[in-house]
């Protein structure tokens, strides 16, 4: 039993004529005589009685006819729900996301989604990189947007699109810092609270060597955790001085820190090696490539 077979089944159950039947399904009228033939052998019962040149459908097919629908109609949209698929349209799509695009990623996809792909579901997953890493490879996440910096590069991981973004130390308008004609030490800095999503091992060699090893973040951190947008926050309503993106807080000032930090995160989008890409992954990259960059100029 075939689902072409039930395709002709359920056409002639509706027209009750074989050549009607035949040519709506693009057939001989002898070959569409062979397929019924063939199910009802296989079926074991008749399935229409031959009234003239009209047939009629048995009591037994009737039966028959309503679960062939049932089966033609799953099978229609299992094919449908592929292409929409592969069009990113539907399916599952379960990607995690680290501080630092996760501020400027989340939001924006889960209402791309909400508008524009109603029968695409998103599950977000927030955490630090080794764990989504970890995630990634057991298969309970489809892809990652992660500073690449923090990622231990391995053959099994894929990452592309990359992108680069700026780092600042900012503070809230009227800050004491703020405030100064010339800019702050780091020493400055020190004065008051200093608040940083975890950061790779490269930027923090990279403030040891601009700033010295008081400016490792184990040491100078002193308000940590993986949410940017709690950060910016307590800094808009402190005196905390945040060490992020800076198009993650384009209200805070940047300070004229010296020597300048330069400092950059690279985010990239990571899949494991050799496997089919999920739906909706094109909707990330395309958003990556509209909100991963930086504003023209510091703030």
């Amino acid at each position: 039993m075939t689902l072409v077979q039930l395709r002709h089944l359920t056409s002639l159950a509706q027209t009750g004529s074989f050549s009607k039947s035949a040519a709506a399904l693009f057939l001989t009228q002898p070959a569409l005589s062979r397929s019924i033939r063939a199910l009802e052998a296989e079926l074991g019962q008749p399935l229409f009685d031959r009234i003239g040149r009209h047939s009629e459908v048995t009591p037994f097919g009737r039966e028959v006819v309503g679960r062939a629908r049932e089966l033609v109609l799953a099978a229609d949209d299992l094919r449908d729900s592929g292409r929409r698929a592969s069009d990113g349209q539907e399916g599952v799509l379960r990607i995690g996301m680290g501080s630092g695009p996760g501020s400027m990623l989340m939001t924006p996809l889960l209402m791309k989604v909400a508008r524009d792909l109603p029968r695409l579901r998103v599950e977000i997953a927030r955490a630090g990189t080794e764990l989504l890493v970890q995630a990634l490879r057991e298969r309970s996440l489809d892809a990652l947007v992660v500073d690449a910096r923090s990622m231990r590069p391995a053959p099994d991981l894929n990452a592309q699109v990359l992108h680069d973004m700026r780092g600042a130390f900012m503070v809230r308008k009227g800050h004491p810092l703020a405030r100064r004609r010339a800019g702050p030490s780091f020493d400055d800095l020190l004065r008051y609270p200093i608040a940083s999503t975890p950061l790779s091992d490269e930027v923090g060699r990279l403030l040891v060597e601009r700033y010295g090893p008081q400016a490792h973040p184990d040491s100078c951190v002193t308000l940590r955790c993986e949410e940017i947008p709690s950060l910016v926050e307590v800094t808009r309503r402190s005196d905390t001085v945040l060490l992020a993106i800076r198009a993650a807080a384009p209200d805070l000032i940047e300070l004229d820190l010296q020597p300048l930090l330069a400092a950059t995160a690279r985010f990239g989008l990571v899949t494991l090696a050799r496997r089919t890409e999920p739906p909706g992954l094109a909707v990330v990259r395309e958003l990556m490539a509209q909100l991963l960059r930086d504003a023209s100029g510091p703030g």
